[in-house]
């Protein structure tokens, strides 16, 4: 047997053992020399199949520590439950590429999560298997030693002060932005601070909320079900086009201007002076700052929210550390805290508090950078083994937004729907949105990929699957 495939027996073998519980969270795997000695292997071969391991996010090297296991891959339970009965609307697409054949109604991001595949790359989703468990358990254990009584009832409804605090410092340190804990206001992740805004926007007699071209589906989805128009606003080079937002007459606009979804685009200084023009105007911007820490080239663009008031910023952890834990933040407008303050009391009293207790735990003590350190590296790596995998067998297609995020757009220039394309993808095991959903007016096809949560090996072996699908459509 060749040494590589050595390695992959080997790591195949400590899979299993982390999968069937014989190697729990928390277990130190032996050194490699004592392993490689009681298998009678080199310890190369030892070596590599702990680093194969450590990709995939099952195992951790912490030094004098050893090698830590810290996650279990994903196993099906050995006793059948039964099945839930389909979402309304969620019959006529049981076929996996059928959910492209029509226009994405609001339960479609459920039904793709719910799609078997062998590969995931469906943008936002964050290397899950690199979640800090240890460094989690730890804060958790910290906070519930300290926790007093009175602090297990109701909480604030703007957030707990130590979160808001915390919040206030990263902002700080990370996004250059000065604001005092109680201008924040801590919710259930961005899609819960959109909702929140609705009512709040139309008492205001906001209408419309502009939206980039191409720009989210999923933000675009949150507006429309709030009943509020999203006229849609051409992203350029530099960024959203400003005389394009005036025409739409719109009052506020919805922005990702530290790394545009999807293409990339990081608002240029020019174009920033121009939309602070407009917000002197009268407008009001909405700044999700999507995957701004997320930075591979140079340290990130400050926020807007950084430069004026009439910004109604927006983050959560959710890039960070895990979609699950549904916390983010939002900055509103002064005249704006009040009304957002009551609404979020009114939808659910405020946050679970002792997640935020953790949470400020992990930004206090340094944590959470030190995590955010560990991630870019990881990402720069998937990165750039998908574009070494789109150079290779999707030639001629263009990359978009490789500086930054988690994700790249291609373009390609075959005449091939980008939705036939997805969903030929879905057919052999490949999971990833078409650049359309993500459209209002027509454009180039192309698709939406996301690396972070895929080690590179799949990445190529997916990405081969992509090209022959596209060449095989194209013929």
């Amino acid at each position: 047997m060749p040494a590589g495939g050595k390695a992959d027996w080997l790591a195949g073998q400590l899979r299993q053992a982390i999968a069937d519980g014989r190697l729990a969270v928390g277990d130190r795997l032996p050194p490699t020399r004592v392993l490689a000695a009681e298998l009678r292997l080199s310890r190369g071969v030892v070596t590599e199949a702990y680093r194969r391991l450590a990709e995939d996010g099952h195992v951790e090297g912490r030094r004098r520590g050893g090698t830590v296991v810290v996650a279990a891959p994903h196993s099906v339970p050995a006793a059948p439950c039964a099945p839930e009965p389909p979402a309304p609307g969620a019959a006529h697409r049981a076929v996996p590429g059928a959910l492209f054949a029509a226009e994405p109604d609001a339960d479609v991001f459920d039904l793709l999560r719910a799609a078997p595949a062998h590969a995931d790359f469906t943008p936002g989703r964050p290397a899950l298997a690199a979640f800090p468990r240890a460094a989690w358990l730890r804060a958790e254990r910290a906070v519930l030693a300290e926790l007093s009584a009175d602090q297990l009832g109701y909480g604030d409804p703007r957030g707990d002060l130590r979160l808001r605090r915390a919040v206030a410092g990263w902002l700080a340190r990370n996004r250059g932005i000065r604001v005092r804990p109680e201008q924040v206001l801590i919710v259930a992740g961005t899609a819960q601070a959109l909702t929140l805004l609705h009512p709040v926007l139309r008492g205001d007699g906001v209408d419309a909320v502009a939206v980039e071209d191409p720009g989210s589906l999923g933000s675009r989805q949150h507006l429309r079900h709030g009943g509020l128009a999203t006229p849609p606003v051409p992203v350029d080079g530099d960024g959203v086009r400003v005389d394009a937002l005036r025409a739409t007459g719109a009052r506020a606009v919805l922005l990702t201007p530290a790394h545009q979804f999807p293409t990339g685009v990081v608002t240029s200084g020019e174009r920033r002076r121009d939309l602070l023009g407009w917000a002197r105007d009268g407008g009001l911007i909405l700044e999700d700052d999507y995957d701004a820490e997320h930075r591979y080239d140079r340290p990130p663009v400050p926020a807007l929210r950084a430069l004026t008031d009439r910004v109604c910023y927006l983050g959560s952890v959710s890039k960070l550390l895990a979609p699950a834990l549904r916390t983010g933040w939002m900055v509103p407008p002064p005249q704006y805290l009040g009304p957002l303050t009551d609404a979020k009391r009114f939808t659910d009293l405020g946050n679970a508090v002792l997640p935020q207790l953790v949470l400020a735990h992990l930004m206090e003590s340094g944590a959470l950078e030190r995590h955010l350190r560990l991630l870019r590296g990881r990402h720069r790596a998937r990165r750039d083994a998908m574009i070494a995998a789109l150079a290779e067998h999707l030639p001629g297609a263009v990359v978009h937004g490789a500086a930054a995020g988690l994700h790249l757009t291609v373009t390609y220039a075959a005449d091939v729907p980008d939705t036939v394309l997805a969903a030929a993808a879905l057919e052999r095991g490949v999971k990833c949105q078409p650049l359309s959903w993500h459209r209002q007016r027509p454009g180039r096809p192309g698709l939406v990929l996301g690396y972070a949560a895929t080690p590179p090996g799949v990445i190529a072996e997916s990405v081969a699957t992509l090209g022959t699908a596209l060449r095989e459509l194209a013929s």
